[in-house]
């Protein structure tokens, strides 16, 4: 979700030609700030979480990328 909404803002800025290298690292920084606000509730909501399941998840996700390259 916080992908999502960076890549919007980052689209639209583009789109008014009111892009930058600034516009960028702001939204970046907002992004990082509401993925831990995600996390935070996360956390917060579900008591009984496995939170290795959660961090094994997320690693996975992230270095989805790296299986997707050696998978041929």
């Amino acid at each position: 979700m916080p992908n999502g909404i960076m890549a919007v803002r980052l689209f639209a800025a583009s789109a008014s030609g009111t892009a930058n290298p600034a516009t960028f690292f702001i939204w970046e920084f907002i992004k990082i700030a509401l993925t831990l606000a995600l996390l935070g509730a996360t956390a917060w909501l579900y008591r009984d979480l496995n939170w290795l399941a959660l961090v094994a998840g997320i690693i996975v996700a992230l270095k989805s990328y790296i299986f997707l390259l050696f998978r041929q």
